[in-house]
């Protein structure tokens, strides 16, 4: 049965306790994970990559010389891709990347990335996170107590403008809550920093 410890704001030790088996112990599926994370970034995309083709050019209205008797290759229009400024060959043009992920290998992807993260040491569970005004020294202070000065994503339970404000600034770190948490952004953080409020949610939502 995977563990964590439980610290305050000051990085004190207060406890350590049990995680969900089924939400932290399972064996990741990396394909599962693959899928996920290829799917976020695909959907990330602007796809407004534009370039014009031989038709969209301008200039090209008549053949550049004649056909025959100069010792050139013959050419029939300056629109040509092998021209300068002429058209591109099967231009890119404005499309959409997104596809879709069935939603149990979404959930697999998920119990995954929380799994490998408890397999690895890297959550870190913090027995309250309240701020009294928007500070980023707070969360400055907090991170060195807990000694988590690499990258981290802190998880509430639900939306906090003063934790988000407060963490803005901060190189490597991130924050999310329970209903945005995704794959991609458990795994490009080395560590997990989640509240307890928001550990039990995730046990209600994905057990």
């Amino acid at each position: 049965m995977a563990t964590a410890k439980v610290y305050n704001m000051k990085g004190e030790f207060l406890e350590e306790i049990a995680l969900d088996d089924k939400v932290f112990g399972i064996e990741p599926n990396a394909t599962a994970v693959h899928t996920v994370v290829v799917n976020t970034l695909a959907n990330r995309r602007q796809g407004t990559q534009s370039a014009k083709t031989k038709s969209e050019v301008s200039g090209g209205g008549k053949k550049p010389y004649r056909q025959k008797g100069t010792g050139r290759a013959r050419q029939g229009s300056i629109r040509s891709a092998q021209w300068i400024h002429g058209g591109i060959i099967f231009a890119p043009k404005p499309r959409s990347y997104r596809f879709k992920v069935n939603n149990k290998v979404r959930r697999l992807a998920m119990l995954s990335a929380l799994s490998s993260r408890a397999q690895s040491d890297a959550v870190v569970v913090l027995d309250k996170l309240e701020l009294d005004e928007i500070k980023t020294k707070k969360i400055v202070e907090m991170l060195k107590a807990l000694k988590l000065e690499t990258s981290s994503l802190i998880v509430t339970a639900e939306p906090d403008k003063k934790v988000v404000k407060s963490s803005d600034n901060i190189p490597g770190v991130d924050t999310t809550f329970v209903g945005s948490i995704n794959v991609y952004d458990i795994l490009r953080h080395d560590t997990l920093l989640v509240t307890k409020d928001a550990l039990s949610k995730l046990s209600e939502v994905y057990a």
